[in-house]
């Protein structure tokens, strides 16, 4: 049976900050600039899973069992909330909430969860019209 790929896109809005703790404030803006205090982004995430293409079954998987753990692990823990407050993993101290570090976090509360012989492919995760990170598991 071929192999194929679906993909889902979820947006939402939130708001994050991106500084070190362990830094100064003057040298977290001349780092990360006006990213040091919060501000909001209109988050588009795109997850893709592949597997199996079985016709008889409605494709990859799905797509009602996708949606439902996007907006579990997604939307759910992030749509109109701060993502440095929501995720203690973002916390200040903790990992930057960058969208590389997004992209990471949404996988790996994704790629366990998925349906037996389906395995995901890409997650990325656009800040912006020109802006965007994508992860592809680890190699």
């Amino acid at each position: 049976m071929p192999i194929s790929y679906l993909t889902r896109i979820v947006e939402f809005t939130a708001t994050h900050r991106i500084r070190r703790a362990d830094w100064s404030a003057e040298r977290n803006a001349a780092e990360f600039g006006k990213a040091v205090v919060d501000h909001s982004h209109r988050y588009q995430c795109r997850v893709t899973v592949q597997g199996q293409l079985v016709p008889e079954a409605g494709g990859v998987m799905s797509l009602p069992a996708l949606d439902a753990l996007l907006a579990e692990e997604v939307t759910g823990r992030l749509a109109g909330r701060s993502i440095n407050n929501a995720l203690p993993e973002f916390a200040d101290g903790r990992h930057l909430a960058t969208g590389e570090a997004l992209a990471v976090y949404v996988w790996e509360r994704l790629a366990p969860r998925l349906p037996e012989g389906v395995t995901l492919h890409a997650v990325r995760v656009q800040e912006g019209p020109h802006i965007y990170s994508e992860y592809y598991g680890e190699p």
